[in-house]
């Protein structure tokens, strides 16, 4: 059986698997750990050697151990409550616009990616939150899902995020400088998607109807519940970009390593 072949066949089992409503990681672990014993003429042997020491490799890794803190923070705002103040934040002050609830979507995804890092988790946490707002004012399906879809993708590009920690460290470049070069394209991303639906709008408005208009005390008082996330947002860019955390290796770890590959 050749390795394209083992690939394909692993590949639909895995799909059958999350049909069938297996969990996703353990589907992906029984369909890799079966195709590492059929590609090695089905001895056991080298799989066990291979699970013994590979979970503490991974969670030993220096460069990669920022990652699950990124979700983690992530997590914690979602639980807490901070992505509802958000949305509602951001809904407040232009949700009364045509289209308004759906910039307001793309606008409270960008806010979340700033303390999330991930697409995923940002599209997962603000469509529950925000498809629902979209669907009481009557927004038409492909414009709510889009802007939610589009939104989402700026859990990568506004800082932290976990695809340019990848990045940098498979290119050896700097976390902290990537993190500020990524600030101003993904708020013109941000901007852009505004934009997009403001033209939808304009030439469908029925499409997306103007939200009721909330008062300003109100709209103020709203404020108050996103200071967290400013506050962790801030913590995160200035603590690195001015050298209190420093995300990269220590220039030792550094010196180490240039030894080891030189």
């Amino acid at each position: 059986m050749s390795g394209m072949t083992i690939g394909l066949t692993m590949f639909a089992i895995l799909m059958m698997l999350l049909v069938l409503r297996v969990h996703i990681g353990i589907a992906m672990f029984l369909v890799g750990a079966g195709g590492y014993v059929v590609m090695t003429g089905g001895e056991w042997s080298p799989l066990l050697n291979s699970l013994k020491n590979l979970a503490y490799a991974r969670f030993s890794n220096y460069d990669l151990a920022v990652i699950p803190l990124f979700m983690l923070m992530g997590q914690f705002a979602t639980n807490g409550g901070l992505s509802r103040a958000l949305f509602g934040c951001v809904n407040n002050f232009i949700g009364h616009w045509r289209g308004g609830v759906a910039m307001a979507s793309v606008g409270a995804c960008a806010a979340f990616g700033a303390i999330c890092g991930s697409s995923l988790a940002t599209a997962a946490t603000m469509g529950q939150v925000a498809l629902p707002e979209l669907r009481r004012y009557n927004y038409s399906g492909a414009l709510s899902t889009g802007a939610l879809a589009a939104g989402g993708t700026l859990g990568i590009m506004i800082p932290p995020s976990v695809p340019l920690v990848i990045y940098a460290v498979l290119t050896q470049e700097s976390i902290g400088k990537l993190f500020m070069a990524a600030i101003i394209p993904g708020i013109i991303a941000m901007l852009g998607y505004m934009l997009v639906i403001r033209i939808v709008i304009t030439l469908n408005p029925s499409a997306g109807p103007a939200g009721p208009k909330v008062p300003f005390a109100a709209t103020l008082r709203s404020l108050v519940g996103v200071i967290p996330i400013v506050l962790v947002f801030l913590v995160v860019i200035i603590g690195i970009y001015g050298g209190w955390a420093n995300p990269d290796l220590p220039p030792d770890l550094v010196r180490h390593r240039h030894r080891v590959q030189g």
